[in-house]
């Protein structure tokens, strides 16, 4: 007698679906700092970041440390991002970017909408990341279909795991 598989839930799939294009818009970050003096590591900028982040996430109900363990993710996998782009474009200037987006008025604001929306989907998905194996197994699925529904190649696929890791509980692995 055949067994019946269940149906894996999908309410990870926005909350990854959005970490992708997080880390899509990281290359818009690198963008604007390739060949300038501002710096892919900015201290401050990133600790006002979290503490917006975690302040909005716990309004929303979740977890402090959870939420301070993701976005550090987000953080990590543009960094990583940052960096590839820069290491490709330093070796390969044909490959580099002739524009320089502004990250004040073009790139912050729409990672700051999708913050508000990365927390909107941490709060929705609570107690499926409590299910730590289905968690799992689900948050592999999301990554798939977003790795392929946006077409992420190999630098940007592992930026997206990086910026997932914790997603189900684990520590962030960079």
């Amino acid at each position: 007698m055949p067994t019946q598989s269940r149906a894996l839930p999908d309410e990870l799939i926005p909350l990854v679906g959005l970490s992708a294009r997080r880390v899509l818009l990281a290359d818009q970050v690198a963008a604007a700092k390739f060949g300038t003096d501002s710096p892919i590591e900015e201290p401050e900028r990133e600790r006002r970041v979290l503490d917006d982040a975690v302040a909005r996430a716990e309004v929303a109900g979740v977890d402090r440390q959870e939420a301070l363990e993701f976005f550090r993710a987000q953080i990590e996998a543009s960094k990583f991002i940052q960096r590839g782009l820069h290491d490709l474009w330093t070796r390969n200037p044909g490959l580099a970017p002739t524009r320089h987006p502004d990250l004040a008025a073009e790139v912050r604001p729409e990672l700051d909408r999708m913050t508000v929306e990365l927390v909107e989907h941490l709060a929705a998905t609570e107690e499926l990341r409590r299910l730590t194996g289905l968690c799992e197994h689900s948050l592999a699925r999301a990554e798939l279909e977003a790795g392929v529904g946006y077409g992420l190649d190999e630098l940007h696929g592992q930026a997206l795991q990086g910026a997932t890791s914790t997603v189900c509980g684990r520590r962030a692995t960079w």
